[in-house]
């Protein structure tokens, strides 16, 4: 449920947003830049720190802050409902960034509950159901919330979005609070905001995991940043893609996920790394042969089906991957830098995809996306130490934090 509550906000600022513009007339470069509103996701390690040390008053240290940070974007999302994209660009940009900010803040509470709470044997099945009603949640807001645009109005939509995140706050209120050793609450600088940093990158070959950790999910990332323009092109509907697209493809990525959480169990998490990229690198390359078909709702969701299951398999390793890197005396702050790198693709390198799809087309763009995931597999097979030691840290229930 915490996973639903974390998917809800993202693509409300994404896919759907994209759809929105498209439909008050901004331009395909205005769309792709709209990527940039994501930047706080790749920036939360700058403030997750605070999070680690500053105690809410109510609560406890996670459930305080999280029940804080749902209610601040409930409402901002309701808010967002107010503008229209077509006459007030800037106003709907700049909601667009805090909401962003506030569901960004979210997600390092969220990540550092699940670490918190989940014993490390857990952590691969444990992700896998977190990424589960991740993608629930960004199948409600993206599928739903499609269907309902062409019914009632995208502004209303938001409404609806903003309150169904509010009833969140209920499962924030009935879960129990971690039971990790709580970290020194004083403010020094370099304790809070460095030393997370600094203990993460004094592991030999920090670095080389960092620039793993940018490049595993690149292809996928950029590729799915232009999705709604591509099928809007080929002739679907709102109707259509939300049917087909979103609620269609759910069965798939549950199943990519739940059997991703079975198979990371059995093959280990490095296992699973390869061959789970594998899927998502072949996945992508499903979108020429779709634009080639054209308007074909069978070819549509034979293709959303197989990314689905690809990116449910892949993620929950990924995840499961980033959360036994992190030391549980800085969990907020250190999954915060992991996962703000993931998500640097999908803000940042993916923010001119709209202009490389307008220059190459879409045959190219979407060649150059499949292309795009060789050079993160072919780190993880460089270093293929990572498997040992991710299997020694699962079997003996300790954390992987000493990947050298």
């Amino acid at each position: 449920m915490m996973g639903l509550a974390s998917g809800l906000p993202l693509l409300l600022t994404g896919s759907v947003m994209q759809a929105w513009m498209t439909d008050a007339g901004v331009s395909l470069d205005a769309v792709g830049v709209l990527a940039l509103v994501g930047i706080p996701y790749t920036l939360k390690f700058l403030w997750a720190p605070l999070l680690d040390r500053l105690p809410p008053p109510l609560m406890g240290r996670r459930r305080g802050w999280l029940s804080l940070i749902q209610f601040v974007l409930a409402l901002l999302i309701m808010l967002l409902s107010m503008f229209d994209p077509g006459h007030l660009p800037l106003a709907v940009g700049v909601m667009a960034l805090l909401v962003s900010f506030f569901s960004a803040s979210q997600d390092i509470v969220i990540d550092a509950y699940r670490r918190e709470h989940l014993p490390e044997r857990e952590l691969g099945l444990g992700s896998s159901f977190y990424v589960y009603g991740y993608r629930i949640g960004t199948l409600i807001a993206s599928g739903a919330g499609l269907m309902l645009a062409d019914q009632v109005g995208f502004q209303t939509t938001y409404l609806i979005m903003g309150l169904l995140l509010g009833g969140c706050i209920l499962i924030t209120l009935l879960a129990p609070e971690p039971t990790a050793a709580q970290p020194d609450t004083s403010l020094d600088w370099r304790n809070t905001f460095l030393e997370p940093i600094r203990n993460f990158l004094d592991r030999s070959g920090a670095w080389w995991l960092l620039l793993f950790i940018l490049l595993y999910k690149l292809g996928d990332s950029v590729a799915t940043n232009l999705t709604i323009p591509f099928y809007k092109e080929i002739g679907f509907s709102n109707t259509e893609i939300g049917t087909t697209v979103k609620l269609f493809g759910v069965w798939m990525i549950m199943a990519g996920t739940m059997l991703g959480g079975a198979l990371i169990v059995r093959l280990g998490i490095y296992r699973s790394l390869w061959w789970f990229g594998l899927l998502q690198m072949v996945s992508t390359a499903g979108f020429i042969w779709l634009n080639h078909v054209g308007h074909s709702l069978t070819a549509l969701a034979a293709v959303v089906s197989f990314e689905n299951l690809a990116a449910g398999m892949g993620t929950a390793a990924f995840v499961a991957f980033m959360a036994a890197l992190t030391d549980k005396r800085f969990t907020a702050g250190q999954y915060a830098l992991l996962s703000s790198i993931m998500g640097l693709p999908r803000v940042i390198i993916a923010s001119p995809s709209g202009v490389l799809a307008d220059a190459v087309g879409w045959d190219l763009f979407f060649l150059i996306c499949t292309l795009a995931a060789l050079p993160g597999l072919a780190m993880l097979w460089r270093f293929r130490e990572w498997r040992d030691q991710l299997e020694a840290g699962r079997q003996h229930d300790q954390p992987a934090e000493a990947i050298e």
